[in-house]
Order: structure tokens, then C-alpha cells, then sequence
């Protein structure tokens, strides 16, 4: 029997799916969700949620003691190209509500704690292809600087108090079923549906700009069984390089065109390029593989297939 997960930010991209899927496996009033504001009507009617502000310690405990919460994903944060323009909020957002749950763990409150970091920890000196797991990190953005932050900070609680916390570093993440919430690989979603909708898309992005990307399927997967994976087994408590795909503009609009042949691109790079010149174009995940077993399933032409299919 599985004691009760909380969610805390249910209602972003990933949140929305995660919740919906550990409901499935473990059962609906199993799993808390939170936000900060209400989500959509399936997150919703499914099961428990709770209105919580990620920075508020007192709130957040409130809720652990009252469903007696085991354990906490905290997939609330600022993205990339949000917390560019709110540098202080983002910092504030992303470090504070991950502090408040490692706190929460070293007081023996909960027992487990996923809390995601991403490809941003990179930086313009970190080696672009086959990123590896260790490696130099001088990120140039503000959410990478809190990400790489909260990563030597998971890894601190974990050697210091024997935090059970874990994580993977997310590359860009592509969904049918909800928005993206201000990234610099949001193309990647909303170039799908633009294609159905207008048979064509300008995108913020050069056309050669290759990314590492993943379809959500994958990443939810991943995380469940990152949770799921026996504590001996997980020997990076920083984060986890995970990779799929890596691809340009110029490479999703090719595989959309296989089934939208008419489908034309344009490029008006804005200030997201330079945050995605920043990043690596391709991850090695070689650790992952190895301590947890993890495999991606989806390439780029499955995840065009994917998209298409079910925007329609």
C-alpha cells in the first residue's frame, strides 16, 4: 500500500500529467495535488487538491500533517524564459519552495522528495555534445543558476541529513495535453498547433538550433521510476542527466511535413536564442541507464505521430 504523494505546482505542464498519472497507479485520493491557482477540470475532479503557495512553509506542512503525506514532487519553478524578466521572483519561487521541502524531509516530516532540475544547469563552456553527467556548469540564466543551485544543495542534504531526495535533469518537454509555461523549447509543443491550425509557424528559434528533447510519456516515466528505483541503487543525488532526442526547428518541421506537406517555417529568432545557445545539443545519460535502468521510447517521428494525432 502506498502512503499519500503530495504535488506541489499540479497545474504546470508536467505537473498536470504527473498527478494524473500517479492517480492511476496508486489510486485518486492517494495523491494530493497543489497549486497556487486551480487547474483544469480533469486534474480537479480526479481527486484532493489543496491551494498552496510552494514559498509558504507553514501551508505546505499543514497539508503533509493533514493527509500524512510520505512523499513530495515539487514541480513548482519559473521557467527559463519567464524568470529572464523576473529574475528576483524566480529566485525566490525556485529556491525557496525547495527549501522548504528539504527542511520538511530533514525533520523527518516526509520520507522521499523528487524535485526536477534541467539542461539550463549547462552553460556556454559546458561541452554541447554528449553532455556528460559531471561536468562544468556556468550557467548564463537565471533559472539555470537556481537549478544548479538546488542540485548542490539536494546533494548537501542528502550527505548532511540523509535526505532521500532525487532528480533528473529535464531537457525540453513536449505535450499534447497541456501548454507550456514559458520555456525556451515551448516551440517544440506549439509548433503542432500552429501546423494544424495554420499550416504554418514563425518560430522564436534559428533554424539550426539543435536541443535535447523528450516526449512527455517519457519524462513521466522517468520520474515514477527514478521514485520507484531502491535507494541503493540511486548514486547521483544532484541530478540526472536524461536524454531522448535531439533535434532543430528545421527537423520537426521535416517530420510534421511528413503528414502535413504543405506545412511552411519561418525563423525570427528573439531572446530565447541566446538561452538556447547556452544549452547543450545533445545529453549523455549513460548514468541513468546503468543505476536505474532508464530507456526512452519515443523518437521525433513517434512524437510527431503522437502530437498531431490527438491535437486533432
Amino acid at each position: 500500500m502506498h502512503r499519500p504523494i503530495l504535488i506541489i505546482g499540479a497545474c504546470g505542464q508536467i505537473g498536470t500529467e504527473l498527478t494524473m498519472e500517479l492517480r492511476e497507479r496508486y489510486g485518486n485520493e492517494k495523491v494530493i495535488a497543489s497549486d497556487i491557482r486551480e487547474g483544469g477540470d480533469t486534474l480537479m475532479g480526479s481527486g484532493p487538491f489543496e491551494l498552496l503557495d510552494a514559498t509558504n512553509y507553514a501551508a505546505i506542512e499543514d497539508v503533509v500533517m493533514h493527509y500524512e503525506i510520505d512523499e513530495i514532487y515539487l514541480m513548482a519553478a519559473m521557467l527559463s524564459a519567464t524568470a529572464e524578466k523576473f529574475p528576483m521572483r524566480a529566485w525566490n519561487l525556485n529556491m525557496n519552495s525547495l527549501f522548504n521541502v528539504l527542511n520538511l524531509a530533514k525533520e523527518s516530516k516526509i520520507s522521499k522528495i523528487f524535485w526536477p532540475s534541467s539542461i539550463a544547469v549547462f552553460g556556454p563552456n559546458t561541452p554541447k555534445e554528449d553532455t556528460p553527467q559531471n561536468t562544468i556548469m556556468e550557467p548564463s540564466t537565471v533559472y539555470g543558476i537556481s537549478k544548479q543551485s538546488g542540485e548542490r544543495w539536494c546533494e548537501y542534504y542528502f550527505k548532511k541529513y540523509g535526505v532521500d531526495v532525487r532528480s533528473v535533469r529535464y531537457p525540453g518537454l513536449i505535450s499534447w495535453k497541456t501548454m507550456p509555461g514559458g520555456g525556451t523549447t515551448d516551440y517544440a509543443v506549439e509548433i503542432y498547433h500552429e501546423a494544424l491550425q495554420k499550416g504554418q509557424y514563425e518560430c522564436f528559434l534559428d533554424k539550426g538550433t539543435k536541443l535535447p528533447m523528450m516526449y512527455m510519456d517519457d519524462a513521466i516515466r522517468a520520474t515514477i521510476d527514478l521514485m520507484e528505483s531502491p535507494s541503493e541503487k540511486i548514486k547521483v543525488r544532484s541530478s540526472y542527466n536524461l536524454a531522448s532526442m535531439s533535434f532543430t526547428p528545421e527537423e520537426i518541421a521535416e517530420s510534421i511535413q511528413k503528414h502535413i506537406p504543405d506545412f511552411t517555417i519561418s525563423y525570427a529568432p528573439d531572446f530565447r536564442q541566446q538561452i538556447a545557445d547556452s544549452w547543450p545539443s545533445s545529453i549523455d545519460d549513460s548514468a541513468a541507464k546503468e543505476q536505474w535502468g532508464w530507456e526512452p521510447k519515443f523518437n521525433l517521428d513517434q512524437t510527431t505521430l503522437e502530437m498531431l494525432n490527438n491535437l486533432k
